[in-house]
C-alpha cells in the first residue's frame, strides 16, 4: 500500500497558500487543485498529494502532538534550501539541517513548522 494524500489543517488558507507556494515547488511539488479560500492541493514528486484546508468540522485547526509529515528531497542541498525557504516564509525552525545518525547512517534532515504549527521534516536518504 502507498500513501495517497496527507491533509494539513489551516486557520488561514490564503496565508498557508503563500507559504506552500514557496515551499513545495522547491522540492518538486506542483499545484493540482485549488478551492480558495478553503483548500488547495499540491502533488509531490514521486507520488502522493498534500491538501491544506480548513477543518471539515468547521472547528479550529490545531496540530497534533507527535504528528509530523516527512517530505523526500533529492539531495542535502535541497534539504538545506527548502528549510531556508520555509523559515523565510514565516515558518518556525524545529531543527537545523544536518545528519541524524539516530535515524540511520544516511539520514540527513531538517525540521520546521508552518504558519499553523504543523510540523514537517525534509529528508534526504543518501
Amino acid at each position: 500500500m502507498s500513501l495517497n494524500y496527507v491533509m494539513l489543517g489551516s486557520n488561514d488558507v490564503p496565508a498557508a497558500r503563500r507559504f506552500y507556494d514557496a515551499v513545495f515547488p522547491a522540492i518538486g511539488g506542483s499545484l493540482v487543485a485549488e478551492h480558495m479560500p478553503h483548500a488547495f492541493c499540491y502533488a509531490l514528486r514521486g507520488g502522493g498529494c498534500v491538501w491544506v484546508a480548513t477543518p471539515f468540522d468547521q472547528g479550529s485547526a490545531a496540530p497534533g502532538n507527535g504528528g509530523m509529515v516527512g517530505f523526500a528531497c533529492d539531495s542535502r542541498a535541497e534539504v538545506d534550501a527548502v528549510h531556508r525557504i520555509a523559515l523565510a516564509q514565516g515558518g518556525v525552525n524545529e531543527g537545523d539541517p544536518g545528519p541524524r545518525p539516530l535515524y540511520g547512517p544516511d539520514f540527513y534532515g531538517a525540521y520546521a513548522r508552518d504558519l499553523d504549527g504543523n510540523k514537517m521534516s525534509f529528508v534526504f536518504l543518501g
